[in-house]
Protein backbone atom coordinates (compact mmCIF):
# COMPACT_ATOMS: atom_id res chain seq x y z
CA UNK A 1 0.00 0.00 0.00
CA UNK A 2 1.37 3.60 -0.51
CA UNK A 3 1.97 5.28 2.54
CA UNK A 4 1.55 9.02 2.51
CA UNK A 5 5.16 10.59 3.55
CA UNK A 6 5.19 12.39 7.05
CA UNK A 7 6.12 15.38 5.52
CA UNK A 8 3.07 15.45 2.95
CA UNK A 9 0.43 14.83 5.71
CA UNK A 10 1.94 17.38 7.91
CA UNK A 11 1.73 19.91 4.78
CA UNK A 12 -2.13 19.21 4.17
CA UNK A 13 -2.98 18.90 8.00
CA UNK A 14 -1.35 22.76 8.49
CA UNK A 15 -3.41 24.03 5.18
CA UNK A 16 -6.27 22.33 6.60
CA UNK A 17 -5.87 23.43 10.02
CA UNK A 18 -5.34 27.55 8.90
CA UNK A 19 -8.52 27.21 7.00
CA UNK A 20 -10.52 25.21 9.48
CA UNK A 21 -9.57 27.64 12.47
CA UNK A 22 -8.94 30.95 10.29
CA UNK A 23 -10.36 33.95 12.78
CA UNK A 24 -9.92 37.60 11.78
CA UNK A 25 -6.17 37.08 12.94
CA UNK A 26 -3.68 35.09 10.75
CA UNK A 27 -3.10 31.60 12.17
CA UNK A 28 0.12 31.02 14.03
CA UNK A 29 2.51 28.22 13.82
CA UNK A 30 2.71 27.52 17.19
CA UNK A 31 -1.15 26.88 17.59
CA UNK A 32 -1.01 24.30 15.05
CA UNK A 33 2.04 22.88 16.22
CA UNK A 34 -0.55 22.66 19.52
CA UNK A 35 -3.30 21.61 18.20
CA UNK A 36 -1.76 19.03 15.00
CA UNK A 37 1.47 18.07 17.24
CA UNK A 38 3.62 18.80 13.96
CA UNK A 39 7.05 19.12 15.00
CA UNK A 40 8.08 22.99 14.57
CA UNK A 41 11.26 22.56 12.21
CA UNK A 42 8.95 20.52 10.07
CA UNK A 43 6.14 23.33 10.03
CA UNK A 44 8.49 25.79 9.36
CA UNK A 45 10.04 24.74 6.48
CA UNK A 46 6.38 23.31 4.90
CA UNK A 47 4.43 26.57 5.65
CA UNK A 48 7.48 28.69 4.05
CA UNK A 49 7.48 26.16 1.01
CA UNK A 50 3.26 26.56 0.75
CA UNK A 51 3.86 30.46 0.68
CA UNK A 52 6.50 30.48 -2.08
CA UNK A 53 3.97 28.16 -3.89
CA UNK A 54 1.45 31.44 -3.17
CA UNK A 55 -0.89 28.58 -1.22
CA UNK A 56 -0.53 30.60 1.77
CA UNK A 57 0.35 34.17 2.72
CA UNK A 58 2.77 34.87 5.78
CA UNK A 59 1.90 37.90 8.09
CA UNK A 60 4.82 39.30 10.02
CA UNK A 61 5.11 40.65 13.29
CA UNK A 62 3.85 39.72 16.87
CA UNK A 63 0.53 39.34 15.97
CA UNK A 64 1.42 37.63 12.27
CA UNK A 65 0.96 33.95 10.86
CA UNK A 66 -0.21 32.55 7.68
CA UNK A 67 -4.02 32.15 6.09
CA UNK A 68 -5.06 31.24 2.49
CA UNK A 69 -4.08 32.65 -0.49
CA UNK A 70 -6.97 32.01 -2.00
CA UNK A 71 -10.60 30.55 -1.09
CA UNK A 72 -10.56 27.32 0.67
CA UNK A 73 -12.77 26.35 -2.14
CA UNK A 74 -10.03 27.24 -4.23
CA UNK A 75 -7.28 25.11 -2.88
CA UNK A 76 -7.21 21.11 -3.55
CA UNK A 77 -5.27 18.98 -2.16
CA UNK A 78 -3.24 18.30 -5.16
CA UNK A 79 -2.32 21.97 -4.80
CA UNK A 80 -0.30 21.07 -1.57
CA UNK A 81 0.74 17.63 -2.62
CA UNK A 82 2.51 19.32 -5.84
CA UNK A 83 4.55 21.67 -3.76
CA UNK A 84 5.92 19.04 -1.95
CA UNK A 85 6.79 16.71 -4.75
CA UNK A 86 8.31 19.14 -5.88
CA UNK A 87 10.54 19.79 -3.08
CA UNK A 88 11.26 15.96 -2.79
CA UNK A 89 11.62 15.29 -6.78
CA UNK A 90 16.04 15.48 -6.39
CA UNK A 91 15.19 12.10 -3.98
CA UNK A 92 13.56 10.25 -6.27
CA UNK A 93 15.21 7.77 -8.53
CA UNK A 94 12.11 7.34 -10.45
CA UNK A 95 12.14 11.12 -11.74
CA UNK A 96 16.20 11.11 -11.95
CA UNK A 97 15.79 8.46 -14.64
CA UNK A 98 17.98 6.15 -12.56
CA UNK A 99 17.82 2.46 -12.51
CA UNK A 100 18.04 -0.54 -15.10
CA UNK A 101 16.53 -0.32 -18.44
CA UNK A 102 13.39 -2.51 -16.75
CA UNK A 103 12.92 0.48 -14.60
CA UNK A 104 12.67 3.24 -17.01
CA UNK A 105 10.41 1.32 -19.76
CA UNK A 106 8.10 -1.00 -17.61
CA UNK A 107 8.23 0.69 -14.05
CA UNK A 108 8.72 4.46 -14.53
CA UNK A 109 5.61 4.81 -16.65
CA UNK A 110 3.45 2.64 -14.38
CA UNK A 111 4.40 4.80 -11.43
CA UNK A 112 4.07 8.03 -13.60
CA UNK A 113 0.20 6.88 -14.83
CA UNK A 114 -0.26 6.05 -10.94
CA UNK A 115 0.60 9.47 -10.32
CA UNK A 116 -1.47 11.48 -12.82
CA UNK A 117 -4.27 9.31 -11.84
CA UNK A 118 -4.19 9.44 -8.01
CA UNK A 119 -3.31 13.91 -9.03
CA UNK A 120 -6.89 14.44 -11.06
CA UNK A 121 -8.74 12.56 -7.94
CA UNK A 122 -6.97 15.02 -4.94
CA UNK A 123 -7.20 17.97 -7.44
CA UNK A 124 -10.81 17.17 -7.09
CA UNK A 125 -10.72 17.39 -3.27
CA UNK A 126 -10.93 20.89 -1.89
CA UNK A 127 -9.71 22.58 1.53
CA UNK A 128 -13.49 23.30 1.48
CA UNK A 129 -14.50 20.06 1.39
CA UNK A 130 -11.77 18.67 4.15
CA UNK A 131 -13.40 21.59 6.41
CA UNK A 132 -16.71 20.87 5.74
CA UNK A 133 -15.99 17.26 6.53
CA UNK A 134 -14.23 18.29 10.25
CA UNK A 135 -17.18 20.42 10.52
CA UNK A 136 -19.62 17.46 10.44
CA UNK A 137 -17.07 14.98 12.68
CA UNK A 138 -17.94 17.59 15.46
CA UNK A 139 -14.33 19.07 15.19
CA UNK A 140 -14.28 22.21 17.50
CA UNK A 141 -12.71 25.29 15.48
CA UNK A 142 -10.86 27.90 17.83
CA UNK A 143 -11.14 30.45 14.69
CA UNK A 144 -15.13 30.48 14.51
CA UNK A 145 -15.25 31.80 18.38
CA UNK A 146 -12.86 34.56 18.08
CA UNK A 147 -14.68 36.07 15.29
CA UNK A 148 -16.86 38.69 16.16
CA UNK A 149 -20.01 40.16 13.67
CA UNK A 150 -20.59 42.75 15.69
CA UNK A 151 -21.92 46.39 13.17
Amino acid sequence: MLKLPKKMLFAIEAVVDIAYHAGSQPVQSQDITRRQGIPRRYLEQTLQQLVRAKVLTGVRGPKGGYNLARERRRISIGDIVQVMNNINKMDDPIENNMGSSLTQTVIRPLWQNVETEMMIRLNKISINALCQQAQKNGVASEGRQSLDFTI
